[in-house]
This record gives C-alpha cells, sequence and structure tokens, in this order.
C-alpha cells in the first residue's frame, strides 16, 4: 500500500463570524458606557398652590432684556448691576414674588444667562419665561409693552 499524502492546506483566518463578533461589542461598550451630563442652571419650578391663583401680572417683576447691557425692568430701564439691587429689595419685601424674563430675539444668548447669574446669586427661586403667546396675550391685556 502506497502512503497517501495529505494535501496541505493554506493557512487562514476564519472570518465568517467577524461581522457577529464587531456587532457584539459594539453592543456591549454602548450598554457599559457611562454616560455623563451636564449640569445647567438650577431653578426649582414654582409649586402648585392653589391659594396662589389670583396672582397679578403687576405683582412680578418683569425683566425685558433688549440688548447687550440693555435691560428694562417693570417698565424702567437699568444696567444690570441696578437691576440686582432693584431685584433684592423686592424679594426683601416678598421672598417669593415672581420674576418674568422676556428676552428679544437678536439678544445673544449669553446676555440672558448674566441675567440667570444675577438672579441666581439673589437666590431667586420663581423665574418665568413666557412664549410668545402669552406675550402676545399680555400685550393685549396692556400688561407688557
Amino acid at each position: 500500500m502506497a502512503k497517501q499524502r495529505k494535501a496541505k492546506r493554506k493557512a487562514e483566518i476564519p472570518t465568517a463570524s467577524m461581522a457577529d463578533v464587531a456587532f457584539l461589542l459594539i453592543v456591549f461598550f454602548m450598554l457599559t458606557a457611562v454616560f455623563t451630563t451636564t449640569q445647567g442652571l438650577r431653578f426649582r419650578f414654582p409649586k402648585d398652590d392653589p391659594t396662589n391663583l389670583n396672582v397679578q401680572p403687576e405683582e412680578a417683576i418683569h425683566i425685558k432684556i433688549i440688548g447687550e447691557g440693555q435691560f428694562v425692568v417693570d417698565r424702567v430701564a437699568m444696567t444690570i448691576e441696578e437691576m440686582g439691587g432693584y431685584i433684592q429689595s423686592k424679594m426683601n419685601q416678598n421672598p417669593d414674588k415672581p420674576v418674568i424674563i422676556q428676552t428679544l430675539p437678536d439678544v445673544p444668548y449669553f446676555v440672558m444667562v448674566d441675567v440667570f447669574d444675577v438672579l441666581k446669586q439673589l437666590e431667586v427661586v420663581n423665574v418665568s419665561i413666557p412664549t410668545e403667546s402669552e406675550i402676545e396675550r399680555w400685550r393685549q391685556l396692556g400688561v407688557m409693552d
């Protein structure tokens, strides 16, 4: 009997399941990744108090941001420093006094953040930013200009 020679196979790397392994690794790393969140400004929403349903808009402090360094607080033009003192005196009278911030669309975002910083330093917790429909309704009632 003659010896049969085994045919030599070329060395190869099996790649048939490589896509499956790559997919499983992607899923594994997505599920085990740690997600970080950035913390923004911390303001508390007003509590739902049925006794405060009759709050008149004139009772709130209305801040209108016209431009960079241009603020109108309760229909009086002020600088940001004057605004801080004015709001502080109003908050001394009533710590729960609401503050409404209205910003014109072309004002840079950092200007509104500066106002938020002032309110945060004064520990104001009742801050509102009205929608366009609310502003229009208030204009019709003559509350806002």
